[in-house]
């Protein structure tokens, strides 16, 4: 399994003072804990899209580049890049630039977007919101083919053989298809034999087992080889010293996002007692001690069926530093560890499905 983290670049006020830090000092940090996942062996770092206040990653490609020149192993991805507000093709570019540079780690998750404000800031129709995504993931997925292609849609100008360069390092770059609950987002990622990333933000990992279930049945009857229908999740995490001291330092920024969020679309003001639920025993947070963590990525995978690749979406905590830095490394050094071993025992967790399908 592969096991990573996602960072939306949180710019968090001070909880005593109110004040934000600097938004280049955030972004500093950023880079250095892109620098730890990679010294300590984590398989991925990705970088979300968002374009508002609360985060600083509205152009992720740039803070790739910057993390790929201070790197030597670590994949590098989106999570995830709105594709239905952006150009494909400047997106393909983008992106073969970044494999460049990385010499062949970079890869695109791809979706819809939980946010609507990237809409109207480039001009954009909410109303085909799908349509937007699915035609142009077809035009991405045509530019993974070829340099020249011939392709035409409702909402971009045709390309009749203009070439489309520079070319990735990587014979094919890796797109993977970012998903909430839509039961329709997980049919069109199987029927195109597309890798699935699951975005678990609450509630528990088994109330999305049906969807993955509907993913893999539309996966079979595309005639898609098993082994090209990889499930990952994307899940709030955070690993400490103790499950009181994860919880302790996650709880603040999660509580003061979640609180700004769910003003905007009226939910109920986030409580001590909802995190506590969520990061215990049965809920989908992947936060507490180095055993406990791990304990319950291997319940996820098992929930789902069998899991290829988890990543921890801590950037929440982003004002505990030194918590954060001690996070990534008990997360490559303790929990990575952890979950191998069980892995290389079972053969592979991508295969606990088959007792459970």
């Amino acid at each position: 399994m592969e096991i990573g983290i996602d960072s939306f670049a949180a710019i968090l006020p001070d909880p005593a003072t109110g004040r934000l830090p600097f938004a280049s000092d955030r972004m500093a940090d950023l880079l250095e804990e892109v620098e730890v996942a990679d010294r300590v062996g984590l398989d991925l770092f990705g970088i979300g899209e968002h374009h508002r206040a609360e985060f600083l990653d509205s152009a992720p490609t740039v803070i790739l580049a910057a993390a790929a020149a201070r790197t030597k192993q670590i994949r590098l991805t989106s999570a995830v890049t709105v594709l239905s507000a952006a150009d494909p093709v400047r997106i393909f570019q983008e992106f073969a630039t970044l494999d460049l540079i990385s010499k062949g780690r970079a890869e695109l998750v791809v979706g819809r977007g939980s946010f609507t404000e990237a809409f109207p800031l480039f001009g954009l129709d909410l109303h085909a919101y799908d349509d937007l995504f699915a035609e142009k993931l077809d035009l991405l997925l045509e530019l993974r083919e070829t340099p020249n292609p011939n392709w035409g849609g409702r909402f971009r100008p045709a390309l009749r053989g203009q070439g489309v360069f520079p070319r990735p390092h990587q014979a094919q770059l890796p797109v993977w298809i970012g998903v909430g609950g839509t039961p329709q987002s997980f049919v069109r990622a199987g029927a195109l034999g597309l890798p699935l990333m699951i975005a678990i933000i609450g509630g528990s990992f088994e109330r999305f087992r049906p969807l993955v279930d509907l993913y893999r049945e539309a996966g079979a009857e595309a005639g898609v080889a098993p082994e090209r229908l990889k499930v990952g999740i994307h899940a709030m995490g955070f690993v400490g010293e103790t499950d009181t001291t994860a919880a302790d330092a996650f709880y603040p920024g999660w509580s003061h996002l979640t609180g700004t969020i769910g003003r905007e679309r009226g939910w109920a003001p986030p409580t001590r007692r909802d995190f506590d639920t969520m990061a215990g025993p049965e809920g989908a947070f992947l936060v507490g001690s180095p055993a406990t963590v791990a304990a319950k990525v291997l319940h996820a995978s098992e929930a789902l069926g069998g899991i290829t690749r988890v990543t921890f979406q801590m950037s929440t905590a982003s004002l505990e530093t030194a918590a954060m830095k001690r996070s990534i490394e008990l997360l490559g050094t303790e929990v990575a560890p952890m979950v191998r071993v069980h892995a290389a025992r079972e053969g592979d967790l991508g295969t606990l499905s088959a007792e459970g399908r």
